[in-house]
């Protein structure tokens, strides 16, 4: 019952920003931390970005200082904003939260459907 819907890919321009977009609904209890992974064609999949309910962060050496990740716990969203971007930016990015339930009475994993970001001339 509970799902991940994400909005705001594209093609950008290098150097330029964009703002990703994730939103759970569904029997929701609570929601855990939220992340970012990204994965281009060939290659593994890779942690962005990830942030605690609290609002802790931590990301991966590669958008430090680039991406910014936040959340809005009222509205069950977590989001990515994503400046300066470069070519090898390009992936499909994907919306992960871990999620407890009433049903299952413990946290699960889900995943959002993916959306594509494209950084090309």
């Amino acid at each position: 019952q509970v799902q991940l819907v994400e909005s705001g890919g594209g093609l950008v321009q290098p150097g330029g920003p964009l703002r990703l977009s994730c939103v759970a609904s569904g029997i929701i209890s609570r929601i855990y931390n939220m992340a970012w992974y990204r994965q281009a064609p060939g290659n593994q999949r890779e942690l962005v970005a990830v942030i605690s309910p609290g609002g802790n962060t931590n990301y991966a050496d590669s958008v430090k200082g680039r991406f910014t990740i936040s959340r809005d716990n009222a509205k069950n969203t977590v989001y990515l904003q994503a400046n300066s971007l470069k070519p090898e930016d390009t992936a499909v990015y994907y919306c992960n939260a871990q999620i407890r339930t009433t049903e299952l009475g413990g946290s699960f994993p889900y995943w959002g459907q993916g959306t594509q970001v494209t950084v090309s001339s």
